[in-house]
């Protein structure tokens, strides 16, 4: 099953599937039709099953609806903004130094607010 929406993709982690290839198969679906119902629907918390690991995608999600919304002139959703949805230490997807400073650069307003540190270009597909 493709995910059609951010609560498909956590629904999908918490039943053992990759959340990365989760997010990228809801991101191929998004762009082939771009709708605010993709994230209208809140998605299960992972924090409380995943740990740090699931706090971290809580918070990915919620960035991800928002940059969406933003970046496609639609609302975004009322849940991303929960303060649940964000880290209180900074996040770094690469755990190598020398890539700190690119990431804190080019990280999108959402991941940021967030306290996530990601490439310009996390939420592109090929």
């Amino acid at each position: 099953m493709s995910p059609k929406t951010l609560a498909d993709v956590a629904r999908m982690a918490l039943a053992g599937d990759s959340f990365d290839r989760s997010l990228a198969n809801f991101l191929d679906s998004f762009y082939a039709r771009p709708i605010a119902e993709a994230w209208w629907e809140e998605p299960p918390g992972l924090s409380v099953t995943l740990g740090e690991v699931g706090h971290v995608q809580d918070a990915y999600l919620a960035a991800t609806a928002e940059e969406l919304a933003n970046k496609y002139n639609l609302p975004a959703p009322v849940w991303a903004r929960s303060p649940k949805r964000a880290l209180r230490a900074p996040w770094f997807a690469s755990s190598m130094r020398a890539l700190r400073a690119v990431l804190l650069r080019e990280s999108p307003p959402a991941f940021r607010a967030r306290n996530l540190f990601v490439s310009e270009n996390a939420l592109s597909r090929v």
